[in-house]
């Protein structure tokens, strides 16, 4: 009976193992991704700077206010399906 209930658990798995996730940029254009909680947000941010066309370094990606590294994966960050990824353009100083 044990053995029963592990195929459902596999099956559950394969079906959380990818997520739908939005990257919205400051000109609140809207792109989607769908790609695995396990793998590194950096694809989908190489992806996105290809689409858009922009430079690396150009942009920085904020999830609920705080910064999105290369290396973080969305199960690291607890990302939920239909999570929203800021961008905005990087921009340093400000004082004049």
């Amino acid at each position: 009976m044990a053995d029963a209930g592990k195929p459902e658990k596999k099956e559950g798995a394969a079906v959380n193992e990818h997520i739908n996730l939005k990257v919205v940029g400051s000109d609140k254009s809207e792109v989607f991704f769908k790609i695995k909680r396990a793998t590194p947000l950096k694809k989908l941010m190489d992806a996105y700077l290809d689409r858009q066309g922009k430079a690396p370094g150009s942009v920085r990606f904020l999830y609920d206010g705080s910064r999105v590294l290369p290396e973080n994966t969305p199960e690291q960050l607890d990302m939920d399906d239909g999570d929203c990824i800021d961008v905005w353009v990087e921009q340093l100083g400000g004082c004049l």
